[in-house]
Parts: C-alpha cells; sequence; structure tokens
C-alpha cells in the first residue's frame, strides 16, 4: 500500500510504500503526571501499559485522508495527535487522530486502537534536519466534537520527537525508512471522552503555518 502526503510549498507528494504505523501512547514528559493518568483510567477499567512510554504497531492500511470514516463501535472518540513521518531519511510534521474504541480499550488497549480508522491530514510540514532545531514546545494543538472545544494545548507537555525516535529505536530496533508516528495527545478539556460525531483537528506551527483535519464519523453496518 502506499501513503501519500503533499508538503505545504511543494508541487509533488510524499509517496510512503509500506510504511510502518506506530502509535505511541503515554508520552507526557512529566512522570508523574503520566503515572496518575495511568491510575485514573485504570479507575475507569482501562488497564495500565506494558511499558511508558508505550508503543503500538497497527497496519497502516488504517490510515485514511477521507472526510467521512465508518466505525463499527458505538462509543468510540479522536484525539487531535502530532504526526512525526520520514520519508527518505527527512522528517515531515503531519496532524492525525488517533480515533479509539473505548469500550474495547477496557479489554485490550492495542486491539481498541486497531479497530478504528486513523484520521490523517493530506498536508505536511517539512522539519529541519536537525530535528533538535524544531521549537516543538511552543506548537499548539487543538481539537473540538460538534462544535465544543475538546482539547486546547502546546507540544511542550509531549516527548519531542528525537525523544521518541531514540526510545521506539531501542523498543523495536531498527525503524526502517518510511514511518508514520503518532506522537502522543493532550489532556482533554473536560477530562471525560466524548464519542462525538464531527472532529475538527488543528496544529499551528506559528502564526503562518498550520494544519487542519476535519472528518465525520459514521456507523458501520454488516
Amino acid at each position: 500500500m502506499t501513503l501519500r502526503f503533499r508538503p505545504i510549498g511543494t508541487g509533488s507528494d510524499l509517496n510512503l510504500d509500506a510504511p510502518r504505523l506506530i502509535i505511541a501512547g503515554y508520552t507526557g514528559r512529566d512522570a508523574a503526571a503520566v503515572a496518575a493518568h495511568i491510575e485514573e483510567l485504570a479507575a475507569i477499567g482501562i488497564p495500565p501499559p506494558a511499558s511508558v512510554p508505550a508503543f503500538f504497531e497497527l497496519d497502516p492500511c488504517l490510515v485514511t485522508s477521507d472526510p467521512v470514516v465508518k466505525i463499527i463501535g458505538a462509543n468510540t472518540s479522536g484525539e487531535a495527535e502530532p504526526v512525526l513521518i520520514r520519508h527518505n531519511g527527512r522528517h515531515y510534521l503531519g496532524l492525525g487522530s488517533d480515533h479509539t474504541d473505548r469500550d474495547l480499550e477496557r479489554a485490550d488497549i492495542a486491539a481498541s486502537k486497531a479497530a478504528c480508522p486513523k484520521p490523517v491530514g493530506h498536508q505536511v510540514i517539512a522539519l529541519p534536519d536537525d530535528l533538535g532545531a524544531l521549537n516543538w514546545d511552543a506548537i499548539e494543538v487543538e481539537s473540538d466534537v460538534d462544535g465544543q472545544p475538546y482539547q486546547r494545548g502546546v507540544l511542550a507537555s509531549l516527548r519531542t520527537p528525537t525523544d521518541l525516535l531514540s526510545r521506539l529505536t531501542s523498543t523495536l530496533g531498527e525503524l526502517g525508512d518510511d514511518l508514520v508516528i503518532f506522537c502522543g495527545t493532550l489532556p482533554l478539556l473536560t477530562g471525560e471522552f466524548r464519542a462525538g460525531r464531527r472532529w475538527r483537528l488543528q496544529l499551528k506551527l506559528d502564526p503562518n503555518t498550520s494544519l487542519t483535519r476535519s472528518y465525520e464519523v459514521l456507523p458501520h453496518h454488516g
């Protein structure tokens, strides 16, 4: 399979053939806050991860740029995430939603993530060769569900791409060249998941550079 992205300011697509899709979870920089979050999730029946951060490798066919996605589960929700893309030794920043089945999550986190498509935006931002030069902490991310604010914040609370790539390599070994990595998400404004229908995501690198992604969830029958 091939995933296609379009770097902003260029007229040509990136074509990722047979990429690896990795969902990174529990990627907060504050270890105490991550531990508290894991306890909160345990209180609603979601088991703790095997490692922190946790990495889930999924079928790249789940990635979609379609405006409408079909979901089997009745209780699912999305979340805005920065998406790190690697192709031909270059890195790019995209925007996606780690849409997850919240009922299934209580039994098997990996299965709950694999149960839903992963909406991503077609446009991406080319990053500097030195990822450490990226002002990651200042990047703004937000999401709305059915017109209501759902997430608001900056990426200062999440591990940097350099940190994540290092930990991924330590965990999974050599990663290869074509990668799509969901880098984690921000807390929910209400602290509670919401199974909404219309989702809008935004990532703002600076006042002149931003990515948006909107999608609608429809039940899949059969």
